[in-house]
């Protein structure tokens, strides 16, 4: 029987690619450079701000030039990590159908805890997550099992009677590392060259809304 229900963040709870491209887009207009498409910055803002970085400045990543850009990119985004924002369309009453049935809720992103504390809290989602898990919280990040695991602890569930969802190949080798059922989103922050459907998930949805009967026969088997 399901217990609890954890989720990658960008991607898959929240749909924080808009902001993401707001701020690279002001940096590029400042250095004179071309502008960022939206559908161009959430093809990788799931291998995080160096590849969204990477997509406006040909600076190799591996410079002082590069490393700055990337300071002034993170800094700014944490001045407006909640502008434009939201959860993914549906995701609100998935949320409430989750609570509905009695069951916890949580986060396990590999996203910084400078990031995601404000950000969830401007989205007024902190006092309802029962657990939010970032890589300052474990040894090692996804996909290694660890924060399913302290997830998991600080939930009181065990990873069998938890389903973790997400939008990224390391989110449903987490999940089978941790010896749980994984959902893929094909919704989410997936590049052209791959597919939800080669991840070998226990489960797919198109739609955030598709958790909901999902989350409902799981919960009653």
């Amino acid at each position: 029987m399901l217990h609890a229900v954890l989720f990658d963040l960008d991607g898959t709870l929240l749909d924080t690619a808009t902001d993401f491209t707001a701020v690279l887009n002001g940096m590029l207009d400042e250095h004179k450079r071309p502008q960022q498409s939206y559908d161009a910055v959430r093809q990788c803002v799931s291998d995080g701000a160096r590849a969204v970085v990477g997509l406006g400045f040909d600076q190799a990543q591996e410079s002082d030039d590069f490393a700055l850009l990337l300071s002034e990119f993170l800094d700014r985004y944490l001045a407006q990590v909640s502008i434009s924002t939201t959860l993914f369309p549906g995701m609100a009453e998935v949320l409430i159908h989750i609570e509905s049935l009695n069951l916890k809720w949580g986060i396990v992103t590999n996203k910084p805890s400078r990031y995601t504390e404000p950000l969830l809290a401007a989205m007024q989602l902190s006092a309802r997550c029962g657990t939010t898990i970032c890589p300052e919280h474990v040894t090692h990040s996804k996909p290694h099992p660890e924060p399913i695991y302290l997830a998991c602890k600080e939930l009181d569930c065990r990873p069998a009677n938890t389903i973790y969802v997400g939008d990224h190949r390391r989110d449903i080798e987490a999940g089978h590392n941790a010896s749980m059922r994984t959902v893929a989103c094909r919704y989410g922050y997936i590049s052209r060259d791959d597919s939800a459907d080669n991840w070998g998930a226990s489960f797919i949805v198109d739609t955030p809304t598709d958790l909901i009967p999902l989350i409902s026969r799981l919960q009653q088997s």
